[in-house]
């Protein structure tokens, strides 16, 4: 039996930014609870406050007025729902997306990420203090997983899941990079002893935030430096969550479409993550810290910008990210229609000559 079927791209779109943002709700529910936990006495307000940075939403939290202290930025990202960096935003626009994918998607996806759409809207400003932060931020990632467990066990395998597969790795490979790029100069050690214990107290909630804690025990020195964490978040080829492992399995993806499918509009893709993957072995991480590593991070975000816009640009409908160069693409959320709300207009032809079908032609 035949797995070569048509996928529309709008189907193709939607999977894309279903997965980007429930990829989005972990790592941010993640770091709020890894906030709280690290927080520092005295210094709560910057280090909340570098949760805004982290997701460039500088220019959104100051729109509104907002003083940049802790429960502000809680409600900022827990309650506002107007806010499209906020949990609750991204949870809306992911169940959006997969109500455009019904004819695809499981029973049991649609069925646990209503669930947890209801969960996340019934949150409520008392559970935004202390332990119940905690166990909200715990529901909250507990959900994405058990939505991702039941992807893994349920979806089709076909150019759909790649899709998916290339929306959620973008969004963690960029997560991980703003993460480390926020963190690193606030806590490269210097001073007393004292002050480097507490630095490496800190560095350990980095990786907490980055989902790499344990991980990382497995594979650093005892006495571990600021460096083999920056290490260990780009390069280590065996974590999840690292920037090099990100793009080599998109590299896989894109190559299975390309292969399997005979989609022909991956070459552009497969380029820039080959530009990544250069960029990221061809220097000592030593070397990267002293040259820059702010400057680094920051290409790397750009390239991966750009990689999101080759992927749509060749194989979507109407690639329009709503995004700056500072900031991760916004999700195009889609309609019931599957028309994006930024144009109902007829899709016509993509970049690389496919149709809206985007049907398996093989090359030849």
């Amino acid at each position: 039996m035949s797995q070569d079927l048509p996928l529309l791209a709008r189907y193709a779109e939607s999977l894309f930014w279903m997965a980007r943002y429930l990829e989005r709700v972990e790592n941010l529910a993640r770091l709020i609870d890894v906030t709280q936990i690290f927080e520092s006495p005295g210094r709560e307000a910057a280090a909340w406050y570098a949760l805004i940075r982290i997701n460039a939403d500088e220019d959104e939290f100051a729109k509104r007025a907002h003083a940049a202290d802790p429960d502000t930025v809680k409600r900022f990202y827990l309650l506002e729902r107007d806010n499209p960096s906020s949990i609750p935003a991204s949870i809306d626009a992911a169940r959006m997306n997969a109500r455009t994918l019904r004819p695809l998607i499981s029973t049991e996806m649609w069925m646990q990420l209503n669930m947890f759409h209801r969960d996340v809207a019934a949150i409520t400003e008392d559970e935004l203090q202390g332990d119940k932060l905690s166990r909200l931020c715990g529901m909250i990632k507990l959900g994405v997983q058990k939505h991702t467990g039941i992807t893994e066990g349920t979806f089709f395998r076909d150019q759909g899941w790649c899709f998916y597969e290339l929306g959620r790795l973008i969004e963690r490979a960029d997560q991980t990079t703003r993460l480390l790029d926020i963190r690193f100069h606030s806590l490269v050690p210097h001073g007393t002893e004292e002050r480097r214990v507490e630095e490496m107290t800190l560095w350990a909630g980095v990786l907490r935030g980055a989902a790499g804690y344990h991980a990382f025990r497995r594979v650093a020195p005892p006495g571990f430096t600021p460096q083999d964490v920056v290490r260990f978040l780009l390069t280590d080829a065996s974590f999840p969550r690292s920037v090099l492992l990100c793009v080599g399995q998109m590299e896989w993806l894109l190559g299975l479409l390309r292969s399997r499918y005979g989609l022909r509009g991956t070459v552009a893709a497969l380029e820039r993550i080959e530009e990544v993957r250069a960029a990221i072995l061809s220097r000592p991480v030593e070397r990267v810290i002293a040259e820059g590593l702010h400057e680094f991070l920051d290409g790397v975000q750009r390239d991966l910008i750009l990689l999101a816009g080759e992927i749509g640009t060749a194989f979507f409908r109407d690639w329009r990210p709503l995004a700056t160069e500072q900031q991760p693409a916004v999700a195009p959320v889609m309609t019931q229609t599957g028309m994006t709300q930024a144009g109902m207009t007829q899709a016509g032809m993509t970049q690389n000559g496919m149709t809206q079908e985007m049907r398996a032609q093989r090359p030849g």
